[in-house]
């Protein structure tokens, strides 16, 4: 059960509910300015991956009456996870499969910030048949879409290959709607700081901006699902090559972590936003990772009405990229991945993403077991990172 953060008087008008056990001094303080704002509604929810970030704090959930927050989002818009898992034992993949497997992906997938060259890739058709709120959206969408469409990024995503309790492979997916994103977040809020006041300006959701924001960001999450469709695609046929077996389309999964919805709660129509944090309706599958190295979890949502119906979207840092590179030396990521095969000739950029610089993902899951509840662990064997 959450820790309930009482507004102090004068201040907030609504309270927080925090999962975290050991919630973050400034992430709490970012929390408060979120349950200050006069347009949220019933409370704030703080999930168990709590951590500080830009302007909003990964595994905030907070509701609107009829405003969207451009904001709370971040700029990786649509950021999730996708998996499948292939009727084919893990065991099957030596150490030397893998080391190949994750050299072949390497190089058919642009890492980072790389980006397809030339005219880049095709795009389905219904991508391009939406239209964007101005013509310099539509613009940079015509631009970027070829060329980012199928690309990982940097940071935290990840390409890897798990394997499950019964001994099975898994490809699990972790990407966004990569330059995309970032361009659509930033118009939108550029036009809320324009319209309105404070920190987090909303934009009223029957307004032209505000319809406008709504509409390009759902634009966004379906780029972002179909950038991972891409990457899971493109793994799987090397899989595919090293196995000779296909996915098993109905094991597949996707989850959004950064986005905007409109869901009813408490008997009305609300705006839930969440910013690193994944939506858990009752009985529905999600997933959610761990770090570099540690095991991700297949889980069951349990719909919990006073986390909106969510949940923790990872295992959450507990060192920042700075503290990371002071503290972690190329050898120690090196030892504790001694057990997972990645490209040990990027230690020293991955040092920001050692499984040191999270939280145990077991701990995560003790603290929001009212949220969902764990069904297959997935331990991993190889990783690609941007």
């Amino acid at each position: 059960m959450p820790r309930v953060i009482l507004p102090d008087a004068g201040d907030a008008h609504v309270p927080i509910h925090v999962w975290s056990r050991r919630p973050p001094k400034q992430a709490l303080e970012q929390l408060r300015v979120i349950a200050r704002l006069p347009f949220v509604v019933e409370h704030v929810a703080a999930m168990p991956d709590l951590h500080v970030a830009s302007g909003v704090a990964v595994g905030t959930v907070f509701a609107t009456e009829g405003v969207v927050v451009p904001a709370a989002l971040g700029e990786d818009l649509g950021c999730g996870m996708s998996a499948v898992r292939f009727d084919v034992p893990a065991a099957r993949l030596d150490r030397r499969t893998l080391e190949r497997l994750v050299s072949a992906v390497s190089r058919a997938v642009p890492l980072g910030d790389a980006i397809h060259r030339g005219a880049g890739v095709a795009v389905p058709e219904a991508l391009f048949s939406a239209s964007l709120s101005t013509g310099a959206l539509q613009h940079a969408r015509d631009r970027l879409a070829p060329r980012h469409l199928g690309t990982l990024g940097g940071g935290n995503h990840f390409l890897e290959l798990d394997r499950d309790a019964g001994g099975d492979l898994w490809l699990l997916v972790h990407s966004g709607s990569r330059g995309l994103g970032a361009v659509i977040a930033g118009h939108h809020l550029r036009a809320a700081e324009a319209a309105g006041q404070g920190a987090l300006p909303g934009l009223r959701c029957d307004t032209p901006a505000g319809r406008a924001c709504l509409a390009d960001l759902g634009w966004a999450l379906d780029f972002a699902r179909a950038n991972r469709e891409a990457l899971l695609r493109a793994v799987a046929e090397l899989v595919f090559e090293a196995t000779g077996q296909p996915p098993e389309e109905a094991s597949r999964l996707d989850v959004h972590h950064n986005f905007v919805r409109e869901e009813t709660h408490f008997a009305r129509l609300l705006v839930v936003h969440r910013k690193g944090a994944i939506a858990a309706p009752a009985q529905e599958r999600a997933l959610i990772p761990g770090s570099m190295g540690t095991a991700s979890y297949v889980v069951e949502g349990k719909g919990a009405p006073l986390a909106f119906a969510s949940a923790s979207h990872g295992a959450g840092r507990v060192l920042s990229r700075k503290e990371a590179r002071a503290r972690v030396a190329p050898r120690q990521l090196a030892h504790a991945m001694r057990r997972v095969v990645f490209d040990a000739a990027k230690a020293g950029s991955l040092v920001e993403e050692a499984p040191s610089a999270y939280r145990d993902l077991r701990e995560v899951l003790e603290d929001e077991e009212d949220l969902v509840a764990p069904l297959l662990r997935l331990e991993p064997i190889a990783v690609v990172k941007g």
